[in-house]
């Protein structure tokens, strides 16, 4: 098994990188979060990596964090979901938000990925519900998380779209409550 590749990036061509180990070129597939924050071609890359065996076909798929790989695991366990779609999500929606849409069970946030229908949505936030997401702390990180859907679901509301809300949301402190968080989040916005 392949857990991690350390070499020069010689070619990007989304979602496939060309990454030169010591002579050997090895093709990785990467979701666009990770294609991001690449660096430019010729400069030293380290992925950690998910090899696939097939019958026709050994495939690398490569990450930047753990937590992405972590999640890309997770996902391709899921029947009727292969490694292509789980790219798909990872390039979709970050590792946090995906974490958020299951926990709160928001399959309208996973219907947006191209590729992902409403059953398939549902089956998501069914059988990912309490392995991604429970990693929000005990009880009192739960209760944030109630304060920051309700925070978001206001500024929604108010006619913010859910990208802008979202960074909003990122200024406002864990212990806020409702009120507090929305005038704060509005505060954030104005001045965006």
């Amino acid at each position: 098994m392949i857990g991690r590749l350390s070499g020069t990036l010689l070619e990007k061509n989304p979602p496939q990188l060309l990454v030169d180990c010591n002579g050997v070129g090895y093709e990785v597939d990467v979701p666009m979060s990770t294609f991001y924050n690449l660096p430019a071609t010729g400069e030293k890359v380290v992925l950690l990596t998910h090899l696939a065996v097939r019958e026709d076909a050994h495939l690398l798929y490569g990450f930047g964090t753990t937590e992405e790989r972590n999640v890309f695991k997770q996902l391709i366990k899921i029947s009727g979901i292969g490694a292509r779609t789980a790219l798909s999500i990872l390039s979709g929606m970050s590792v946090a938000d995906l974490s958020q849409a299951i926990t709160l069970q928001e399959a309208g946030r996973l219907t947006r990925v191209p590729g992902i229908g409403k059953k398939t949505a549902e089956r998501l936030l069914l059988e990912l519900k309490g392995k991604l997401g429970a990693d929000l702390g005990p009880a009192g990180g739960a209760a944030h998380n109630d304060v920051s859907a309700d925070v978001l679901n206001a500024l929604i509301a108010l006619g913010y779209s859910e990208k802008e809300a979202a960074l909003a949301l990122k200024q406002v402190p864990a212990g806020a409550g409702v009120s507090e968080g929305i005038k704060m989040a509005l505060k954030a916005l104005s001045k965006g």
